[in-house]
């Protein structure tokens, strides 16, 4: 039999990191789940798009933030995944619109829009995650979401050309966009009003108040769970179908805030995808609605055979 080589050997050359079997667990909010397959951290924009255009076309490329919103299975992920880091994390403003790499973080944009002078953006430190994730499912919270400020965004194709993307193009719908998952963000325009760095910053503090009351922002979490259904909330389901404080494993339905799921200190990917399946079930049981998840679920199980080995036991 003829073995195939490592993944990492078929791969160009590029200026920026590739790792073999680099655990993920530590980079997602739920601090759990398995290793990618490999691990790549561009140099910059012209190092990624090289390194998409001289791929082979058979290795899946998944795209990693900072984890707020994601549930890595234990079994990790097969092909490569690509991290963005310092290179595309630059914020700036022209009059009353704000730049944004991808890799920003949405609090560091609402804070550069404040300096700036720049309100419409203050939702955005209420919003756990990267400017990236946050175009790719029209993030939301406090009465805004992305929809509502994007003027445009730029993203490269699974060959590496880069786009210009329209809001129309866009296709936000709640907590999505219609741009073909393939394609990577690279940033975005935004656009705000002008108002007062006081002005804003109030309402800023008053957001960043409302959650430290209403979520778990301590704990292991991935942010809400599951998306709203029309005219009814997730939480209000989850509660009145008993689920508040729900166990499985190390995981546990938040007391706090029924709609987030905690990894109490020993909880796996499993655990959590198994409690999530539970409450959609109990949902679905007592008023016949049914939830739908929020949080991305991405990689394989711990015994899938695609499961990925991590660099310690290569």
């Amino acid at each position: 039999m003829i073995q195939q080589r490592p993944l990492i050997e078929r791969l160009p050359q590029v200026r920026g990191r590739l790792t073999a079997g680099a655990s993920l667990a530590n980079v997602t909010w739920f601090r759990v789940g398995g290793a990618a397959e490999v691990l790549f951290k561009p140099a910059d924009l012209m190092d990624l798009q090289g390194f998409l255009a001289r791929k082979p076309d058979d290795v899946p490329v998944t795209v990693l933030g900072v984890g707020s919103n994601l549930l890595v299975r234990d079994g990790g992920i097969p092909g490569v995944v690509i991290r963005l880091g310092r290179a595309f994390t630059e914020v700036r403003a022209n009059g009353t619109t704000i730049t944004a790499g991808a890799s920003a973080l949405d609090l560091n944009v609402a804070l550069a829009a404040r300096d700036a002078g720049v309100a419409g953006l203050e939702f955005l430190s209420g919003v756990p995650g990267l400017i990236g994730g946050a175009l790719r499912m029209n993030a939301g919270a406090y009465g805004s979401d992305m929809a509502a400020v994007v003027a445009s965004a730029t993203a490269l194709d699974p060959h590496g050309r880069l786009h210009k993307l329209s809001k129309d193009e866009l296709g936000f719908t709640y907590r999505a966009s219609a741009v073909d998952p393939d394609w990577i963000f690279i940033g975005a325009e935004l656009a705000g009003r002008a108002d007062s760095p006081q002005a804003i910053q109030a309402r800023i503090t008053e957001i960043q108040n409302a959650r430290a009351e209403s979520q778990p922002i301590r704990s292991r979490t991935g942010g809400s769970t599951f998306t709203n259904p029309p005219h009814r909330k997730a939480w209000e389901l989850i509660d009145a179908a008993g689920c508040r404080g729900l166990t499985v494993g190390g995981a546990q339905v938040s007391e706090k805030h029924c709609n987030f799921l905690i990894n109490t200190g020993t909880a796996t990917a499993a655990d959590l995808e198994a409690l999530g399946e539970e409450v959609r079930r109990r949902v679905k049981a007592q008023s016949g609605v049914e939830l739908h998840w929020e949080i991305k679920r991405i990689g394989v199980p711990a015994d899938s055979p695609l499961r990925v080995k991590t660099e310690s036991e290569a």
